[in-house]
């Protein structure tokens, strides 16, 4: 299966951005330098979460375990093309079955662990898969049990130990299989799902090419180093992981430590055991090592060389302790399953206050960036509603981006207005232009989170930033409410940390105008949650916030 036009192909090949690699290949490239390395380590509690022993597994291994999971695919009938639904958390066996999926020609759709049978079954009658491979559980989750439910006629595998055991007889068929189907850097390797522009989940198929060259940015922008042990506590199923871990692992032979679901008990401890280097972790997490010097003087972070993080805009305050006195870079990453690649680094972005909210602008005409991610991508801002180009600073519009980790198109959709006329992804998040030079972008949300007071439009994003500062709440994020007057006002959701009274609307008022927003951005209603409503990778679901919220009445 490929997606990319010969034209295609043929510009970003005789530019250097693809090659002719694919992911085993990288894999047999590093068995010449690193055969006895470590490539992969499960946590320690593998066992306990999934029933499957834990592993660590060196990279000559790693080829020799996916060639029998390969061989026990091709023996159920997997072919060249098929497409495998897939669903386990980060552990060894999901990483092999990366590996075995690309020496058989196979493409693999990864389902977050999160989804349940609804969503199973949403994304099986899209993607048409061959079959489904998945475990008898995860902790309580019974995941074979509600697969079945939800698939029809499509064959479910469980994954079991014994299923990389040696299996002599098929040594021959996969040896046979691949003289027939040798693989093209060009093939879609995998099929991940998000939301799209458009709210609706929608399949991003992407080649072994776009992976790497979103890795390449990744690489350069995280500074990895050969043979260095990478964390990964991301879900190995998006962007944030396939891009920023499993392809960099390979490329630099590196060691990957795999952890899920997130316990930073246990991610700490993995930090420390392991020796990391240098991880990807969510803001929470590194807010509170900041806020708590207790807890980072207990821990030993002496091998870790910088920290990533992302997903939601950082606190400056976060990366000014963390860099400043505990001497750890921070890299602020900004991305997406369909190919944006930005991000925000000590040498890019000197300031916290920049580099915790804005990324430079990689792919503009008359900037001052140089290296890959600026030459090969173009980046633009347009109006969304005419589609003309936004070059005045501060004045919001909707992100445009090209370039070799860009995918195609959604898998078996029209896609569109999903691009622009000359062939730039319409991302559908609204960025300003800004900074003093204006070399940076600031995002402030989506197209379609607006919030329509009154014909003012407000962004949820930038009073989502400003809340999560107020004293005595975990979380906090503002959605709309339907309005017979101003169409729709503001309604700030938030969550009490435990042994914290509720802030009432007054206080929480006075904290935003105490930041100098306007009047017409507060909120004018104020709702108590326990926890509010995320995605796999962290992000809160606005839509799903605003229909808890309508559901308990429209009264402040």
């Amino acid at each position: 299966m490929q997606t990319s036009s010969p034209a295609r192909i043929r510009a970003m090949t005789e530019a250097g951005y693809w090659g002719s690699e694919t992911l085993h290949a990288i894999l047999q490239a590093r068995l010449g330098d690193a055969a006895e390395r470590i490539a992969v380590v499960d946590q320690p509690n593998k066992e306990e979460l999934t029933g499957l022993r834990a592993r660590r597994i060196s990279y000559a291994e790693l080829d020799q375990l996916s060639d029998r999971l390969a061989a026990r695919l091709l023996e159920r009938g997997l072919k060249h093309g098929d497409r495998l639904l897939v669903q386990l958390p980060n552990i060894s066996e999901l990483v092999l079955c990366y590996y075995a999926a690309s020496k058989l020609g196979v493409v693999t759709s990864p389902l977050p662990i999160q989804y349940a049978g609804y969503e199973i079954g949403r994304f099986a009658r899209t993607l048409r898969p061959a079959a489904m491979l998945t475990l008898t559980r995860f902790r309580e989750q019974e995941l074979a049990r509600q697969a079945e439910q939800a698939l029809d006629a499509v064959p479910l595998w469980t994954l079991q130990d014994d299923w990389l055991d040696q299996a002599q007889e098929s040594d021959a068929a996969l040896a046979s299989h691949r003289r027939q189907h040798p693989g093209d850097a060009n093939d879609i390797l995998t099929v991940v799902w998000t939301s799209g522009t458009t709210g609706t989940p929608k399949g991003v198929p992407r080649s072994h090419n776009m992976w790497r060259a979103m890795a390449d940015n990744t690489m350069a922008a995280g500074e990895y180093q050969p043979g260095e042990v990478l964390l990964a506590p991301f879900p190995l199923v998006n962007m944030a992981a396939l891009g920023g871990f499993l392809f960099p692992s390979v490329l630099s032979g590196s060691t990957l430590v795999l952890h899920q679901p997130m316990d930073p008990p246990m991610f700490l401890r993995q930090i420390q055991q392991e020796r990391v280097n240098f991880t990807i972790a969510p803001p929470a997490l590194l807010n509170r090592l900041a806020q708590q010097p207790e807890l980072w003087a207990r821990c030993d972070f002496s091998s870790v060389r910088a920290f990533g993080s992302g997903s939601v805009p950082l606190s400056p305050a976060m990366i000014e302790v963390i860099e400043g006195q505990y001497g750890k870079p921070i890299i602020n990453f900004y991305g997406s399953n369909e190919g944006i690649s930005l991000f925000s680094t000590p040498a890019t972005a000197p300031s916290p206050e920049y580099r915790a909210r804005m990324f430079p602008r990689f792919g503009a005409p008359d900037m001052p960036w140089r290296g890959n991610a600026h030459e090969s991508i173009t980046t633009r801002v347009i109006d969304p509603a005419s589609g003309e180009e936004i070059l005045q600073p501060e004045l919001p519009g909707e992100l445009c981006i090209s370039g070799p980790a860009v995918f195609d198109g959604y898998l078996d959709d029209a896609d569109e207005g999903v691009f622009t006329p000359d062939g730039l992804f319409r991302t559908g998040d609204l960025v300003a232009i800004c900074g003093d030079p204006p070399h940076y972008y600031r995002i402030v949300g989506r197209c379609k989170d607006i919030i329509n007071r009154g014909g003012m439009k407000i962004s949820p994003a930038e009073l989502d930033i400003l809340l999560e500062g107020f004293p005595g709440l975990v979380e906090a994020a503002v959605c709309a409410y339907p309005d017979p007057q101003l169409e729709e006002k503001i309604c700030a959701c938030v969550v009490p940390a435990q042994g914290s009274a509720a802030p009432d609307l007054a206080a929480l008022c006075d904290w935003l105008q105490s930041k100098g927003i306007a009047r017409f951005k507060l909120p004018e209603r104020l709702e108590v949650f326990t926890a509010l409503p995320r995605n796999p990778v962290g992000k809160v679901v606005r839509g799903e916030l605003q229909q808890q919220v309508s559901q308990r009445g429209t009264s402040p």
